[in-house]
Parts: structure tokens; sequence; C-alpha cells
């Protein structure tokens, strides 16, 4: 049952790095570091340093403000696509590190991949998509959204591996319905700008 939770929990976070890089690896440090909830073994306890925990903070605030700038947010995203996976990778490897026989190699791969293919669908088609169908103006919440979704998971990821399993399936489910009405609402909008045009030609 302890390694069942502790593969939740890695899942949770490894996802939760997609969307932010720093969020799931502070919210391991803090929880780490002051109370019983993820135990972290060697090397992955070297995140309960003072001098990594105070970097992560440091970093998440960078994160946190540069994905609300428009420009910077792209830069930033092309800059994550190797640090949110990662993050994604240690995140998973840490928090499976109580498993016995668990090979620490996969532990990496999974973290990269969940956290890749999360920050993939996060940067190439929710931030493109949400950019065109609202001119930009949708960025700022989407990103505020995200963070929350990132900080929740993390933290409920730990404290409640199958409650926080239960709402990274609710959250995608979520994110797909969301991606296919701004979807549809883009091509509606295309629809109507061609109809005129078609009126003018038939007269």
């Amino acid at each position: 049952m302890i390694a069942l939770f502790a593969v939740f929990s890695a899942f949770g976070l490894a996802a939760s790095a997609g969307l932010n890089a720093y969020i799931p690896l502070l919210a391991v440090a803090l929880l780490g570091k002051f109370t019983n909830l993820i135990v972290l073994n060697k090397p992955w306890n070297a995140l309960t340093s003072w001098w990594i925990i105070g970097l992560l903070i440091v970093l998440t605030l960078i994160e946190f403000l540069a994905d609300k700038i428009p420009v910077v947010n792209h830069i930033n995203d092309i800059i994550q696509t190797i640090i949110r996976p990662a993050a994604g990778a240690i995140a998973f490897a840490a928090s499976t590190s109580v498993i016995k026989n668990m090979d620490s190699v996969l532990a990496l791969a999974l973290g990269l991949i969940i956290a890749g293919g999360v920050h993939a669908v996060k940067s190439a088609v929710v931030r493109p998509v949400v950019t065109a169908t609202t001119a930009g103006a949708a960025n700022i919440p989407v990103s505020i959204g995200e963070d929350a979704i990132s900080t929740t998971i993390s933290i409920v990821s730990i404290i409640l591996p199958w409650l926080g399993m239960l709402l990274l399936i609710f959250s995608l489910t979520l994110a797909i319905i969301f991606i296919r009405n701004l979807i549809e609402k883009r091509k509606k909008k295309a629809l109507e700008k061609q109809e005129p045009k078609d009126e003018v030609t038939s007269t």
C-alpha cells in the first residue's frame, strides 16, 4: 500500500511539474523538511536543505512572474522545455525513493515523460489556442489557474495520494473540455468571418 501511494504521489508531482517546474519540488522540500508525510532517501533528501528551499522559493517566484508577462511567457516556455521535464524526473524519483527495488533510472524516465507531456500540451496546444481565441487576454488568468492546479495537486498528492490522483484525472478531463471548447469557438469565428465574404461574392 505504501508503494502504491508513493507511485500515486509521484504521478501527481511529475504532472504538476509540467505546469510549474518548481512548485512540486518546493512542496516536496517543505513537507519533507517539516513533516513525516513524505520520506526522502539519499540523495533526494538534499531537497530539504535550507539552501535548496531558498533557491526553490526564488525560482518559483521568478517563474510565476515570467509566465504572466506577454512575450516573456513564450521565452519562459522555451526555457522550461528542458527544466520542467527535469523537475518532473526529480519529483518522481524523490517521491518513489522509499520503494524497494524501484529502479532509479526508470523513475527518472517516467517523471521526465509525464512532466514533458504535460508541458508539451500546455505550451504547444493550450497557450496558442488561448492566445488565438482571446487575443492574449486570457493568458494571465489561465497561467494563474495553472499555478493553482499545480500547487493543489502537489500538496494533495503528498498528503492524500489517492485524492491527488483523482484530482489529476479530473484536471486533465477539464483541460480537454476547455481546449475543445476554445477550438470550437475559434472555428465558429472563422466561419462567421467567411460568411460576409461569401455573400459579397454571390451578389
